[in-house]
C-alpha cells in the first residue's frame, strides 16, 4: 500500500476540547495524492461508463453503418464494417488498461479507507471503555454516599479490572 495515503491530513473540531484528538479527513488526503495519469485514468473510466458515452457511442455506430450503407458516391467502410470493427477493437486496447488501473486505485482506496474506519472504531471502542470505567465510579461513589448517608458499610469506589486480550 501507499504510503503516501496514510498520510494524515488533520483537522481539529471546531467545537474539540483541550483534550480532543485530532481527525484525518481520509478523503481530502486521497484526492491530493491522486496523479496526473490517476486522474486522467479515474476521469476515462467514469466517461466510459456513463449512459452519455453509450448513447454517443450507438448515435456514432448508426451513423457510420447508415452512411455507409446509403452512400451515393463512396462506401469508405462497406459492410461487414471492418474498419469499424477496427476502431472498435484500438479503442478497447486503451481502454481496457485505463479502466483496470482505475479500478486497482480504486481497490487500494477502498483497502486504505478499511483501514481507516478499523482504527477509528478501535479509537471509539476505547473512549467508550473509558466511559463504562468513569461511569461505574460515578456509581460507586454515589452509591458510597448513599450507604453513608444511612449508617451502613460501603466500600471505596474502585474501577472494575478491565478483561486483556491476548492476540
Amino acid at each position: 500500500m501507499s504510503n503516501r495515503l496514510r498520510t494524515p491530513f488533520v483537522i481539529m473540531s471546531p467545537h474539540a476540547g483541550a483534550n480532543a484528538r485530532p481527525q484525518r479527513n481520509w478523503h481530502t488526503t486521497d484526492l491530493e495524492s491522486r496523479s496526473f495519469g490517476g486522474k486522467l485514468a479515474d476521469a476515462v473510466a467514469k466517461g466510459m461508463g456513463s449512459w452519455t458515452f453509450i448513447i454517443i457511442q450507438t448515435a456514432f455506430v448508426i451513423v457510420w453503418m447508415g452512411l455507409n450503407l446509403i452512400a451515393y458516391l463512396e462506401h469508405w467502410d462497406p459492410y461487414p464494417f471492418i474498419l469499424l470493427n477496427l476502431v472498435f477493437s484500438t479503442q478497447a486496447a486503451y481502454a481496457a488498461p485505463i479502466i483496470m488501473q482505475s479500478q486497482n486505485r480504486s481497490a487500494a482506496r477502498d483497502r486504505e479507507q478499511a483501514q481507516h474506519d478499523y482504527e477509528t472504531n478501535l479509537a471509539a471502542k476505547e473512549e467508550i471503555e473509558q466511559l463504562i470505567e468513569r461511569l461505574y465510579v460515578i456509581e460507586q461513589k454515589k452509591i458510597d454516599q448513599i450507604m453513608k448517608h444511612l449508617g451502613l458499610p460501603c466500600e471505596d469506589a474502585k474501577a472494575p479490572v478491565r478483561a486483556t486480550r491476548t492476540a
